[in-house]
């Protein structure tokens, strides 16, 4: 329920749940790392931050179920749109759905606009930078004006993923998360955060080092989750607003 704390054994529920889920996928062995690392007492003491927070326990929750179902009704014209054009200019189905780690180690379908060419995750890392040829033309706008992540509105609907809140990183980075930066899964993963923010143009960046996937792993992503501890420290309505504006107005620049 949204205004109750959680017991022990509710906040290790969603850890079982991941074992159980990945044992039939090509992320069973790692998701089990990331359970395993969960289940200490110290990670799941952290569960525990923000759980006395009215906003936290019952506000947020709602304000996510009204505004990701008003935003689909609204933009259900766009979304179909959109997903009648991928179809028509690449093989493929519209959508792409990739598994995700969220709160309290719960594993998830992320859903998003598929932006890149069939089984492209076979020819290349998981990362993307600038130019990278397995996206497609109509991907690369998609990417540059974040449509692409529209359908993750349906994760909020859902209770998967929120609004605002840290990004949900894929399993096999999320197995090396230390004790401290686990924190960040003692919240519902978001469509955009403060690292969304300032990574606005990572592509870009990733695409200016000698190694993407080295760069993103020991530079970028530490930073990302140096800025979403400091979001779940901070974590308010006003918080939650002003990185919102902030989000739609990165959009245009």
């Amino acid at each position: 329920m949204w205004g109750q704390s959680l017991t022990t054994s509710q906040k290790l529920q969603p850890v079982r749940s991941a074992e159980k889920s990945l044992r039939a996928g090509p992320n069973r062995a790692i998701g089990e790392a990331v359970a395993i690392k969960l289940a200490s007492n110290k990670a799941i003491e952290l569960l525990d931050a923000k759980e006395g927070s009215i906003y936290c326990r019952f506000w947020k929750r709602l304000i996510d179920v009204v505004v990701s179902s008003a935003s689909l009704v609204v933009l259900s014209p766009l979304l179909i749109i959109v997903a009648i054009l991928v179809r028509g200019t690449s093989r493929g189905p519209a959508l792409y759905w990739q598994d995700r780690v969220g709160r309290g180690g719960r594993l998830f379908r992320i859903a998003k606009f598929r932006s890149m060419f069939v089984d492209a995750e076979k020819q290349g890392p998981d990362i993307t930078s600038s130019g990278d040829p397995r996206v497609t033309r109509l991907g690369t706008i998609l990417r540059k004006l974040k449509i692409d992540e529209l359908p993750q509105l349906w994760n909020v609907l859902k209770g998967e993923m929120s609004l605002v809140g840290p990004r949900p990183e894929l399993p096999r980075y999320v197995v090396d998360y230390n004790q401290k930066q686990l924190r960040v899964l003692c919240v519902r993963p978001g469509i955009t955060d403060p690292a969304s923010i300032r990574y606005r143009h990572e592509e870009e960046i990733l695409a200016k080092s000698e190694n993407p996937e080295d760069f993103y792993r020991n530079v970028v992503l530490p930073d990302k989750l140096e800025l979403n501890l400091m979001y779940i420290e901070k974590m308010s309505f006003l918080f939650d607003a002003e990185l919102l504006f902030q989000t739609l107005n990165s959009l245009f620049l």
